[in-house]
């Protein structure tokens, strides 16, 4: 099921901070708050969205794709073979992340053609 762009965003903000908070509490690493600011940022463009949907839409995305590219970093040199908390909970950002990219290309997709 796709949702509208503006749907997945939330999804996405609301995820990346629950995650991010819960890894922080459990690592107490100060980079677990990363992907929080990023949806604190996400955030205010989810606020703004309905002022300049295309605008904020193209920085929205331009954040989840840094996003997704930043969580990568992880997965290659920190987390051991063996934390499978640590795996689950960064690819599980990215894959949030992923569906709302998804979403806002099949928007603009379908915007294009309805032009």
């Amino acid at each position: 099921m796709i949702l509208s762009p503006k749907k997945a965003t939330l999804l996405s903000i609301i995820f990346l901070v629950i995650i991010s908070m819960v890894s922080y509490v459990v690592t107490l690493s100060p980079t677990a708050l990363i992907p929080s600011i990023f949806s604190i940022l996400i955030g205010i463009c989810y606020l703004l969205y309905d002022k300049n949907n295309k605008v904020f839409a193209h920085i929205i995305l331009a954040l989840l794709i840094v996003v997704i590219a930043a969580l990568f970093m992880p997965l290659n040199k920190r987390i051991d073979a063996n934390d499978l908390w640590g795996i689950i909970r960064v690819s599980g950002m990215q894959l949030v992340c992923l569906y709302t990219i998804i979403c806002f290309v099949k928007s603009f997709i379908q915007a294009r053609k309805d032009s």
